[in-house]
């Protein structure tokens, strides 16, 4: 199941059913199936919160993905800044929703496997995004 959460923010306009048919999808190219999967949306100052509590990082990001997954189910729980999503896609010249999409499908390719830990996996990274929002 995939839930969506606002915490302490105004939950953004979402197409759910469109989106859980999209993410079941790009788990599946990875031989993955979807479990238990909760985005939880929030402030820059709650990711920052998590992000000290949880991960001993003291800096904003515009996601943090916690996995849970087991074998080939994806499960996890992906807190997304919605300001930190807004200021980015200021920054780089697109809609709020096509930056939003893309830190949604980033969070599930982590589950899936990916990484993006150095500028040579950011590449790549970014190389299945594109391909996963060209399918949306």
């Amino acid at each position: 199941m995939i839930q969506y959460i606002a915490e302490d923010i105004k939950m953004p306009a979402l197409e759910k059913q469109k989106l859980n048919k999209w993410i079941k999808e790009v788990a599946a190219d990875y031989n993955k199936k979807v479990g238990d999967i909760a985005y939880l949306f929030c402030t820059d100052e709650r990711i920052l919160e998590v992000n000290k509590q949880y991960l001993n990082h003291d800096y904003f990001t515009d996601i943090i993905t916690f996995d849970y997954s087991e074998r080939n189910v994806i499960s996890g729980d992906i807190f997304i800044s919605l300001e930190t999503v807004e200021s980015n896609a200021s920054e780089f010249g697109v809609g709020f929703h096509e930056e939003l999409h893309r830190i949604i499908i980033h969070g599930i390719l982590h589950l899936c496997g990916n990484d993006d830990k150095t500028p040579e996996l950011r590449i790549e990274m970014t190389a299945k995004e594109n391909i996963a929002l060209s399918r949306l």
